[in-house]
């Protein structure tokens, strides 16, 4: 059934997303005397999304959007000792503790048992290897890619690399814009699980057109058992 079992890492393995909303309002304090707490982040979210295409994804960028948008909004009075600390909670959050989400290790090693598991991240090289690495996770993996964004073309590309059939391989991850429906839409299995928070630019208006093509799990310690069900021809998705 499937070839390849592969995994999103942040906020699918472990948990990323809180450090981030941590940050942002930790920087909506710090630039009260300019403006409130809504406007900082809308203009930090537009800085964020302009710089994509230069920065990538990951802390690094984002810290550099956050210098960025701190110097725009208070119209270049901001100090440097003001800008110390964005650097410095930046660096915290490169070396935060990676925490594994509930049932993920228990997870990987009954999969691994039977299947060939694989990473599909996009973020920074260095942090999200160095994650790995700290997530104690890796030895599960026998196949890891770090890529600057995932679309149809980026999976395509993975498969042909890989010589992996679509049709035989299963993605699992919590976006469905990066991690569900490019993966559908090359005619491969995906498995959403939602995380308890969604970065803006990961969300999706309308899935209608995808009803029925994807499965929903409420945490991913039930993946081994639907896997289970779907081989058995008891899961229809």
């Amino acid at each position: 059934m499937f070839d390849i079992i592969a995994f999103d890492a942040d906020d699918t393995l472990w948990h990323n997303e809180t450090l981030f909303t941590m940050t942002q309002g930790r920087f909506a304090e710090l630039l009260e005397p300019y403006h409130d707490k809504e406007w900082t982040l809308e203009k930090l979210h537009e800085t964020e999304m302009r710089n994509l295409r230069l920065f990538g994804y990951g802390i690094k960028g984002f810290a550099l959007s956050m210098i960025e948008t701190a110097v725009e909004l208070s119209e270049g009075r901001i100090t440097g000792a003001e800008i110390q600390v964005l650097l410095d909670q930046a660096k915290s959050m490169l070396k935060a503790p990676v925490e594994p989400l509930r049932y993920v290790r228990e997870t990987l090693e009954r999969l691994h048992r039977d299947f060939e598991l694989m990473v599909i991240t996009k973020g920074d090289l260095f942090d999200q290897e160095s994650k790995l690495a700290r997530s104690h996770l890796g030895d599960f993996f026998s196949r890891v890619e770090i890529v600057s964004d995932k679309s149809v073309e980026t999976y395509m590309d993975l498969m042909e690399r890989h010589d992996i059939r679509p049709e035989r391989f299963l993605m699992v991850g919590n976006s469905l814009k990066s991690d569900i429906l490019p993966v559908v839409d090359i005619g491969g299995h995906a498995v959403y699980v939602p995380y308890e928070t969604t970065w803006a630019h990961e969300l999706v208006d309308d899935t209608s057109a995808y009803a029925g093509r994807f499965a929903e799990l409420e945490h991913i310690g039930r993946l081994p058992d639907w896997i289970a069900d779907r081989i058995a021809g008891i899961s229809p998705v």
